[in-house]
């Protein structure tokens, strides 16, 4: 299966294509264009420096897009998508840190799939959408708990430096209709569910989003969290799984 992703070698930023998650080759053109596979550049195991795959103008969140969540909550079932938004300049690669900022008291790990756009998308419909997407990929939606309560709306407790954990890459060739997703905090998982679950399918949200806004390429859709949601602490390890794209992992500081 192709993936997509960007790393730091020898200090500088390279995009690549990895056919089979092992062996790494250099991208020559454009992800969101005519491109293909060029020179061997290195293994995946050998990569010290992730970076997020793509860089975002914005993240598009879904709350309460898993029928178990909302009920865990206490929220009604929307009837709607839940949208909200995380900022840029929150996002970070595959095992980098997340550092837990002083004004609150619990922070929380969300384990989502994520959507990357791959062209401008306005007011489309969902039959359209898989022509917009490039592929999918792992999405951790840290939460300050206590700031999202107090708040009564999600900016601040959302949108945090280092609250948006993306990679390891973007997976260009699966359906995203029926894959298993986890999170696994300190080896144990704590969040088990099937994107089959979804209140809202991914074309379905696509669509919405576009109504509402103009999706860019590279841009993120996360689609939700299931039930199980739960603190972490400083030494915590936490790792999204997603079936047929992989492990993102990423460390609490």
């Amino acid at each position: 299966m192709k993936k997509y992703l960007r790393f730091l070698l020898d200090g500088k930023v390279k995009e690549a294509i990895s056919p089979d998650g092992k062996n790494v080759y250099a991208l020559e053109g454009n992800i969101f264009g005519d491109h293909k596979m060029g020179e061997l550049l290195c293994q995946v195991d050998d990569i010290q420096t992730w970076l997020p795959p793509t860089n975002p103008t914005k993240v598009v969140a879904v709350g309460l897009n898993y029928r178990d969540h909302a009920e865990e909550t206490g929220y009604p079932i929307p009837k709607e998508p839940l949208l909200f938004l995380k900022p840029s300049t929150c996002v970070i690669g595959h095992k980098q840190t997340v550092v837990l900022p002083e004004m609150s008291k619990r922070v929380d790990y969300e384990a989502e799939l994520a959507i990357v756009i791959s062209k401008t998308t306005k007011a489309i419909e969902p039959k359209e959408a898989m022509d917009h997407i490039l592929g999918y990929s792992c999405f951790n939606d840290v939460t300050a708990r206590d700031l999202q309560s107090s708040d009564g709306q999600w900016t601040r407790s959302k949108s945090f430096d280092t609250f948006g954990p993306y990679g390891p890459w973007v997976e260009m060739e699966i359906d995203p209709s029926n894959l298993d997703i986890q999170m696994i905090k300190n080896g144990n998982v704590v969040q088990s569910s099937n994107t089959r679950h979804f209140i809202f399918s991914v074309p379905e949200l696509v669509s919405y989003i576009s109504q509402v806004m103009t999706l860019l390429p590279g841009d993120v859709i996360i689609t939700g969290t299931p039930s199980g949601i739960g603190p972490v602490e400083r030494g915590d390890v936490m790792e999204v799984y997603v079936e047929e794209i992989g492990r993102l992992i990423n460390f609490v500081s």
